[in-house]
């Protein structure tokens, strides 16, 4: 085997070697280190290097299990000697005569009074071994090279003893290796062998990261040394560690995690065991304790947890810290501790998690950390326990684990409580399992609304049944859950009644009409940040977005919501209230800005339901923004997080986002595929239930059914209407309706809905209105399209929906075309039919390059590039001029487009020609002007 950093050692058992050669003088080495830094492959290596410079080496090592067998090392020793039969018969009868002696006292320590016979049985052998090893070093230098000697039994100790005494003037060296223990097994032994004259120490330090470098690859290039490092930060730097680590990685992986083997059939897992088990079983069982409570502890816990006086714990925490398994107070790395815990039976390692709740209870630690305990030992008998685990769910819900808080109180279930306890346990695992998976709480949310309807529905746990009924459709047990209080019976911290009574109003807006019909009372709640809970400020912001008034500013107040709680870990579900106001209320934008936010959030992960009702809003935001892909890969990805019948009556929400994406992108089976999932009657009596109509009513729309979709669009409007909630950042089902009645030709009405949709008193975004600006457009003589697809195009523009957008620049070009300019007109098209590429929306893209009867727009087949304008830019000149306008140099634009400085200046000498420009600086401001003509040029009517 290569030795690496172990030159410097070796050198010295070397020099020690050619100084018993040429001086006729013995020496004795003693090799130390830990378990696994490499001291049987330096004997080894110092081994074979001696026998090629012409000595003779005999070999021995130590075994826990051979501790009592009588002369074992001293046996093998002689055994290796390879002794003609005369010697060898005449050394094993004066070892046979020794084992029938009295016991030898300690090696090194005084002899027991009446030791005298057995003095007598001993003097022969030990002079007949002393002679025997003189006689084999009158060839050449003698070796005794004896591996684990603090395994060695007492009496070849003793005779070793007697020979290092000797060595003055013998060419015989001794080396002896030992690995750090809790204790000297032999402490007489060992003091009087470092003090013999001719004695050194050789100690084995840890690998460094050039030394696991050079193991890595020879080379130790860039790549071997981050290997090595991560090497290092795993195995502390033994070398049988970082070895194994090596050994089981393909060449150039660098992982720290190994993908489907199991636990304990990789080589550094069993070279983790191979090293607890090479030590005393004291070591081992604080190794268990460490892995079991994976944590920095100090000596004293670690003492309480093993019921050992706290030092006795500090040898062995010091042996696994040299030995690599430990850094500061605690294992090294995961791998480690899961190899440890890998080897305890199911038995050991409830009873040591048992052990450790007990005693982190005692030391006064934190509920979560006893709970996580008591939850793998599955113990909840002592009285205490109950009270933590509890205490422990509540904090795992607000730092948004609702896994950890779900686990806690399972055990709860099984301890011996009270019907209040219990109930209050039920109520916190509902909460909890629902996060995760609503399907898993039907039978305990029954169990909580049976008990509280026993109690008259006048009870918090009444209360917390609310949100989860909603979702579930059963919205009359939710009013009567509400129902249940006097109006004066503010129960729970700031509102949670009215927090509740409110939930229930404005996600079935046709229950309790009496908390509507005086919105100012709970609306200023929304704009207070300390007096009452964030649970109802964040629900009265949503009330705000359904019910706009001039009092409130919806935008801000959600904004300053979402800023003041998106860093708590279990505000999330909280925080979907704000995001939905922001998209209600024309928004878009920052929905996507803040959902994304939330998403990256750690505690996101935890919470499947509260990640894909985020993605599902996020979805709908893309949507509006003109993003199709985007929007439909957070809708799937929705629908991935939890199944479709755990979504309940929200169904509504990411499947109407996806018929919608598929309709817009010209996939009428993937609509029809979609609108075949099986939604709950109780859907359309929610808010999100007229989002499912009004894209199915678009869908119809689409696939030549207006009066499907008529359908469809009026009863939105009814039950919009019904509700007293007519927003449009809910659905425009005015302006819905008014694009169906101009498809069938109905301009009249479709006019007086578009009129409509626009005098909605504080309930039209910039969204709705540049939409409706825009159909209206279609509508109006020619005089006035100019202004109304100009202001059209500037607030789709500014709202950021480009998806609308396209659409008004086709009208615009329709516009410019029909008044014979056809150059800025093709301009048009060929911008519009970029974006709607950029979309995702091909079908748009292609009928907006197809040419109508008589329209002058040249055809071209789909998929083909658009003919440029006769002095419009071509794409490589716009791409050219567009990074100049940036202010890059040529060579800058040249490096980024991969093309000649030359190429180049060619293409901006003629961007300078049909623009009209004299130098750069003027280049952003022609760009502009040749790229957004829209509010200046006459106007036309596209479908």
């Amino acid at each position: 085997m290569v030795l690496v950093q172990r030159e410097e050692q070796l050198d010295r058992l070397r020099r020690a070697f050619d100084a018993c050669a040429e001086h006729q003088r013995g020496h004795v080495a003693l090799v130390t280190g830990a378990v696994g830094s490499g001291k049987t492959s330096l004997l080894e290596t110092f081994s074979e290097w001696a026998a090629a410079a012409g000595g003779r080496v005999l070999g021995a090592a130590g075994s826990r299990a051979e501790r009592g067998l009588h002369l074992g090392v001293l046996g093998q020793l002689f055994h290796s000697a390879r002794l003609d039969h005369e010697a060898a018969a005449r050394i094993e009868n004066l070892m046979r005569d020794a084992a029938f002696a009295v016991p030898l006292p300690e090696p090194g320590g005084d002899a027991a009074d009446g030791a005298a016979d057995g003095d007598r049985v001993w003097a022969p052998l030990l002079h007949g071994l002393f002679t025997a090893l003189l006689d084999l070093a009158d060839a050449g230098p003698l070796v005794l090279a004896v591996d684990d000697v603090h395994h060695a039994d007492p009496a070849s100790l003793h005779c070793l003893l007697y020979v290092t005494r000797r060595l003055r003037h013998a060419r015989i060296m001794v080396v002896l290796a030992e690995a750090s223990t809790l204790r000297p097994p032999h402490p007489l032994f060992r003091a009087e062998l470092l003090s013999q004259p001719y004695f050194s120490r050789i100690g084995l330090p840890p690998l460094t990261v050039d030394g696991i470098a050079r193991l890595v690859d020879a080379d130790g290039g860039a790549a071997a040394r981050e290997t090595a490092e991560r090497c290092l930060s795993m195995t502390g730097g033994n070398p049988l560690l970082t070895r194994a680590l090596i050994d089981e990685r393909p060449p150039g992986g660098a992982g720290d995690e190994r993908g489907a083997d199991p636990i304990g059939s990789d080589p550094f897992d069993q070279a983790v065991l191979g090293c607890l088990y090479r030590h005393e079983p004291g070591v081992r069982r604080v190794a268990q304790a460490l892995a079991v409570l994976n944590r920095p502890v100090p000596a004293e816990l670690l003492g309480h947890v093993l019921d050992v006086v706290p030092e006795s714990a500090a040898p062995a925490v010091r042996v696994l810290r040299t030995s690599g398994l430990m850094k500061s107070d605690q294992l090294r790395h995961p791998r480690i501790l899961r190899s440890i815990l890998a080897d305890m039976s199911p038995e050991e390692r409830r009873g040591l998690h048992q052990r450790v709740a007990e005693v982190l209870h005692e030391h006064g630690a934190e509920p979560a950390a006893v709970a996580e305990h008591l939850v793998a030992a599955g113990w909840a008998d002592a009285p205490w326990v109950v009270p933590v685990l509890s205490d422990a769910a509540a904090q795992a819900l607000a730092s948004g684990r609702p896994d950890v808080a779900a686990a806690c109180l399972r055990l709860v279930a099984r301890a011996d409580v009270d019907e209040r306890q219990r109930t209050a346990a039920t109520a916190m695992l509902v909460n909890a399992r629902w996060q995760v998976n609503p399907l898993a709480v039907n039978g305990h949310l029954t169990e909580l609304v049976e008990t509280a309807r026993a109690a008259g529905w006048s009870t918090g746990a009444a209360l917390s049944t609310v949100p989860f009924l909603l979702w579930q459709g059963r919205v009359e047990e939710a009013t009567e859950a509400v129902s249940g209080f006097s109006p004066d019976d503010d129960h729970g911290p700031a509102g949670r009644l009215r927090a509740m009574q409110l939930l229930v109003s404005l996600s079935h807006p046709d229950q309790l009409a009496s908390v509507r019909e005086t919105p100012s009372t709970w609306s200023r709640a929304a704009t207070a940040p300390t007096s009452i809970s964030p649970q109802l400020q964040a629900v009265t912001v949503l009330g705000t977005a359904l019910l706009p008034n001039a009092d409130t500013d919806t935008v801000a107040t959600a904004e300053q919501l979402l800023q003041r709680h998106h860093t708590d870990d279990g505000a999330v579900g909280l925080l979907t209230a704000p995001l939905l106001a922001l998209l209600w209320s024309g928004r878009s934008d920052r929905v996507v800005a803040w959902a994304d936010i939330l998403l990256n959030r750690p505690a996101v992960r935890h919470a499947p339901v509260w990640r894909a009702v985020v993605r599902a809003v996020r979805a709908e935001a893309a949507l509006r923004l003109g993003d199709l892909p985007g929007a439909e890969h957070h809708a799937r990805a929705a629908l991935e997080d939890i199944p479709a019948p755990a979504w309940g009556v929200a169904i509504a929400g990411p499947l109407a986002t996806l018929i919608a994406c598929a309709t817009e992108a010209g996939r009428s089976a993937e609509a029809d595929r979609w609108l075949a999932h099986p939604v709950p009657a109780g859907m359309f009596r929610t808010t999100l239930g007229v989002h499912y109509l009004a894209a199915r009513g678009r869908h119809h729309l689409a696939m030549g059914r207006p009066h499907a979709a008529i359908a469809d669009l009026r009863r939105c409007g009814e039950l919009m209407r019904g509700w007293g909630i007519d927003v449009a950042g809910l659905v425009p089902w005015r302006l819905e309706l008014a694009r169906v009645q101009l498809s069938v030709g109905n301009k009249t009405h479709a006019t007086q809905l578009l009129q409509e949709q626009l005098r909605v008193a504080h309930g039209v975004d910039d969204r709705t209105r540049g939409r409706s600006l825009r159909l209206l457009a279609t509508t109006a003589a020619p005089d006035h399209r100019r202004k109304l697809l100009g202001e059209a195009v500037n607030l789709l523009q500014g709202c950021g929906d480009r998806l609308e957008l396209v659409r008004a620049l086709g009208d615009t070009g329709q516009s410019l075309q029909r008044a014979g300019d056809s150059a800025r007109a093709r301009l048009l098209v060929r911008r519009a039919y970029q974006l709607a590429q950029d979309c995702g929306a091909s079908v748009l893209a292609q009928r907006l390059i197809r040419r109508d009867a008589g329209g002058g727009l040249p055809a071209y087949p789909a998929g083909a590039e658009a003919p440029e304008p006769d002095d419009g830019l071509s794409e490589a000149e716009r791409r050219v001029a567009a990074l100049a306008a940036q202010g890059h140099t040529n060579r800058q634009i040249s490096s980024k487009l991969f093309i000649t400085v030359s190429t180049v200046e060619q293409h901006l000498t003629r961007v300078y020609r049909k623009l009209d420009v004299k130098r750069r600086t003027d280049l952003p401001a022609r760009l502009v002007a040749y790229a957004e003509p829209l509010a200046e040029e006459p106007q036309g009517a596209a479908s």
